[in-house]
């Protein structure tokens, strides 16, 4: 039987403070999740996203450490429902605090694109379609 992707693990270096970045865009974070060591939560479609703090990671593997030397590889896209929701989220995440990486811009393939950094400065995009330009 082949494999099948079901899990994106996070590890954070503050289990509150990226909890609140990731319920600004809208995940359903369990209540009283802060201060646990370990959270996941279950997206549409069954693909699971996990929290471990640092201390967990280094709980197994001792010799574990955070990247360093810039950007990581790994980023998570959020799909808004419009270009106007992905300017408002946008907003809304650096009001609150978190680090805006590029601004809100149109994209040449056709959408509506932003990125911007989660507590432990990971890329997280937002975007949505464009609307369709009229035909002349």
């Amino acid at each position: 039987m082949p494999s099948t992707f079901n899990l994106t693990g996070l590890i954070v270096a503050d289990m509150a403070r990226s909890l609140a970045f990731y319920r600004l865009l809208g995940l359903d974070l369990p209540a009283g999740a802060e201060t646990e060591p370990h959270v996941e939560v279950t997206l549409p479609g069954g693909l699971r996203l996990a929290f471990d703090t640092e201390e967990t990671i280094r709980s197994f593997d001792p010799a574990w450490t955070p990247a360093s030397g810039g950007v990581g590889r790994v980023s998570l896209a959020f799909a808004c429902d419009s270009p106007a929701e992905v300017d408002a989220i946008h907003t809304d995440l650096l009001a609150a605090g978190h680090r805006g990486h590029l601004p809100p811009w149109d994209a040449f393939w056709g959408q509506r694109y932003a990125t911007v950094l989660d507590p432990d400065g990971n890329h997280v995009d937002l975007f949505a379609p464009l609307p369709a330009a009229p035909t002349p």
